[in-house]
């Protein structure tokens, strides 16, 4: 990671392209506002705001670092989750491989934060961005990047726009986790015929083979263990066949955020090949984990004595009406609470200091700027009180919130996070 460019975020000034930030705050850096480490509730930011829990985060990034040192797997973190190079470094920092991306417009942002590895979750066939990638390969010999190639026309499109690169683009072949599901290549057949085409040119090196078991058509255990298997068996025939002769270690990736477990299992049988083999990891969405979508689908629910993720988003809002007895709302909507796979859930209130379960109060639905509150008889809930909100599916949430307030359980804020999306 490039210090410079951290410390470039620290000297963006605040003003009002960050919502939720104290309006007293404009024309101070981030670095400036940071150290005054104000609190989340007393220190002048305006609802709505999320919030990123300090321990919590730190809980997840040192519980996945464990997991994947304990099963022997290198960890490329998707890094569209967050689109936050200053997670990115804390990523690295808790051992990471490197940073997983879908989008060349994705790693050109990691690397204007100097990220050093980059596993490319995609084929690309725009000839601009291959060229520009080609260009940051040629003059970084210490950049690595490893791209899916998915096709013949795929594998021929690149080939051309590589055309008088002076380093090839390492790639692997990726593997469809069935038929109906997304990207890949859905017969072995198939992706021998791709990986004949890379052969072909001088401007790709077949390094390995990949999926997202996270699209096997109704997933078990059972269908995802026997397609993460067929990917192995992938590898280890290419390998047999001397598929891999310009490579330095053989790659083999998957792993998303809800069946990491079966990776591990799978990943710890793949024998001896001729070269080393690279386990690569890739689930994004444990940094924030969330209170929805992924609290119900970790591995974690499946094997708890390895641990569990703590959701560390919270999104704060206020009661601005309370029409009736049965009914109020509060000043976030869709605008500022992701809502593509769960409703945000009404988790406490905070009125004159203190803090409360919220009890009784549900979130029924959301417009652009309020969510609806069903209020049952009894809840304690009036206008101007504080609802903490919890939130499904991180890779949503951080893409509304340009910088986020990290804070410490006592709402000290001790510092910002960036995102560019």
């Amino acid at each position: 990671m490039s210090t410079e460019s951290l410390e470039r975020l620290a000297a963006e000034r605040v003003d009002h392209r960050f919502k939720g930030l104290p309006p007293d705050a404009d024309g101070l850096t981030v670095g400036e506002l940071a150290a005054q480490r104000r609190n989340l509730f007393t220190g002048g930011f305006a609802t709505p705001v999320l919030a990123l829990s300090a321990e919590r985060l730190e809980h997840n990034l040192r519980l996945m670092e464990t997991y994947a040192e304990r099963h022997g797997l290198a960890f490329a973190p998707h890094g569209k989750t967050s689109m936050a190079p200053q997670l990115f470094q804390r990523q690295i920092e808790r051992g990471a491989w490197g940073i997983t991306l879908a989008v060349p417009h994705q790693v050109r942002v990691a690397r204007a934060f100097g990220i050093q590895r980059v596993f490319l979750a995609n084929e690309v066939v725009d000839a601009s961005a291959l060229r520009w990638i080609s260009a940051q390969l040629d003059a970084d010999p210490d950049f690595r990047l490893v791209c899916y190639v998915d096709s013949v026309r795929g594998v021929e499109l690149m080939d051309a726009a590589l055309a008088g690169a002076g380093r090839p683009v390492d790639v692997v072949v990726e593997l469809a986790a069935g038929d109906g599901a997304r990207t890949g290549v859905r017969t072995e057949a198939e992706c021998a015929a791709v990986a004949d085409a890379v052969a072909r040119t001088r401007t790709l090196r077949l390094v390995g083979v990949a999926g997202y078991e996270g699209e096997v058509p109704q997933a078990t255990p059972e269908r995802v263990h026997a397609w993460l298997r067929r990917l192995v068996a992938l590898a280890v025939g290419f390998d047999k066949e001397g598929r891999f002769g310009q490579a330095d270690e053989i790659v083999v990736s998957a792993g998303g955020s809800a069946w990491f477990d079966a990776v591990a299992d799978v990943f710890a049988e793949i024998p001896e090949l001729s070269r080393p083999v690279l386990k690569l990891l890739r689930s994004g969405a444990y940094v924030s984990h969330d209170d929805g979508h992924y609290r119900r689908l970790t591995p974690f629910n499946r094997v708890p004595e390895e641990g569990a993720l703590e959701p560390a988003f919270r999104l704060w809002a206020q009661v601005v009406s309370r029409p009736s007895a049965e009914q109020a709302f509060v000043n976030a909507g869709k605008r500022d609470a992701a809502h593509d796979l769960d409703l945000p859930v009404a988790q406490v209130v905070r009125r004159d200091g203190t803090e409360r379960p919220a009890t009784g109060v549900t979130v029924t639905a959301l417009s652009d700027q309020h969510a609806w509150l069903r209020t049952e008889p009894g809840a304690d809930l009036e206008v101007g009180d504080w609802v903490g909100l919890g939130l499904s599916h991180p890779c949503t949430s951080f893409d509304k919130w340009q910088l986020i307030p990290l804070a410490q359980a006592d709402g000290t804020v001790v510092d910002y996070i960036r995102t560019f999306f």
